[in-house]
């Protein structure tokens, strides 16, 4: 016992009292996905909409199925096929105004085609041709992020910058459920959070990251409820119906451009093929267990609403497939054209102004290209 306190003069203060800082209840996700089709919702959606997302999911599907055909005939060096989360990928490119700006992990290929890029420029990457194979700027779409999560502090950075700017531009990044467990995702939530950023982050959750299921990720209750802890809204969504994953990122994006924020969109869907063509997937998941998804088919979920509405007959089906082959077929023909490289390109769009190491490895190059002609005309 101190002095003080023998005199009696030592009154310890209480401590605060104690307030959150946000009330975390409206914070909070639904306790199960949100869903439109096949609910009271669907006669709400607008009818164009819908017609639209489908002619997207079908040509998606076709798309998905012919990068995959393309892989074995030795046209693509790799493709992360995007079969069954086609709703997440239309919805994603469709909620987005021109301005916007989408930020794609690799496997969203699908998305950056739905939002305009060229299919075999978006390919140009996988194929290994090109750094990027489009020009990011001409659609407002970020290179295809192959490090996990990379791309989530970028599309923070980009929207924060247009705030600061008066912009008004809103990001939206993609990402699946093995990149929650990256440290760019913490600190791209952390900051667009701090910040009051006008982005979005739209996890795909299908399942597995490569073959590592979610529970052996996460304990948390959902990928969603990760956003009460950074101070921003979770959204649990039907990630298999895209009138639903399209209705709440429009309620995100909304939000954002209106100054409220950042949102976490969690969208429960499954990858219902490999994690790519050099994966096998039976190794760590069973037939019945992918069947069971098939059932859920985002494709037939909308076909099936769209046709009890009477909004689509076999007519207006198979003018979208119809539709979807012509794609397939001019992506095919496209492919199978050998790509004509310049090895100078090693060198291009690599800095604005090239280093003096850049420009001596290029003068190299370009020597040993020059003796490799002379020895040739001899």
């Amino acid at each position: 016992m101190t002095v003080m306190e023998q005199r009696g003069a030592y009154r310890p203060s209480p401590p605060p009292a104690w307030q959150p800082r946000t009330d975390p209840a409206p914070l909070l996700p639904d306790t199960a996905p949100y869903r439109v089709l096949g609910t009271e919702a669907a006669g709400k959606a607008d009818p164009d909409l819908l017609r639209r997302l489908h002619a997207h999911l079908v040509r998606g599907r076709r798309y998905n199925a012919q990068a995959t055909a393309l892989t074995k005939q030795g046209r693509l060096a790799v493709y992360p096929s995007s079969t069954g989360q086609e709703a997440c990928e239309v919805a994603a490119a469709l909620v987005l105004e021109d301005r916007d700006w989408l930020f794609p992990s690799y496997r969203d290929t699908l998305a950056v085609v739905a939002r305009g890029v060229d299919p075999v420029e978006a390919l140009t990457l996988l194929r290994g041709d090109w750094h990027t194979g489009y020009d990011p700027y001409a659609h407002r779409v970020a290179p295809l992020s192959t490090p996990l999560a990379t791309q989530l502090p970028h599309a923070v950075g980009l929207a924060h910058a247009a705030r600061l700017k008066g912009d008004d531009v809103v990001a939206l990044a993609m990402v699946g459920d093995g990149g929650t467990s990256e440290g760019d995702f913490h600190e791209a939530l952390n900051f667009a959070a701090v910040w009051q950023s006008p982005v979005v982050f739209l996890v795909q959750n299908n399942g597995f990251a490569i073959s590592v299921p979610l529970d052996q990720q996460t304990a948390a209750p959902s990928l969603a409820h990760k956003a009460v802890g950074y101070g921003m809204p979770g959204r649990l969504v039907d990630g298999n119906d895209a009138a639903a994953v399209h209705e709440v990122l429009a309620d995100a994006v909304r939000r954002a451009r209106e100054g409220g924020g950042p949102t976490l969109v969690e969208a429960v869907t499954y990858r219902m093929e490999a994690h790519t063509n050099a994966d096998d997937d039976k190794r760590y998941r069973a037939d019945s267990e992918v069947e069971t998804w098939r059932a859920h088919d985002p494709i037939a979920l909308l076909e099936r609403e769209l046709t009890e509405r009477g909004l689509i007959d076999e007519d207006g089906i198979r003018h979208a497939r119809e539709e979807a082959e012509e794609l397939a077929a001019d992506l095919r023909a496209r492919m199978n054209q050998d790509a004509v490289l310049d090895p100078m390109d090693l060198f291009a769009h690599v800095y604005a102004e090239p280093t003096p190491q850049l420009r001596e490895q290029q003068a190299m190059l370009q020597a040993e290209l020059a003796a490799e002609q002379d020895g040739g005309d001899r």
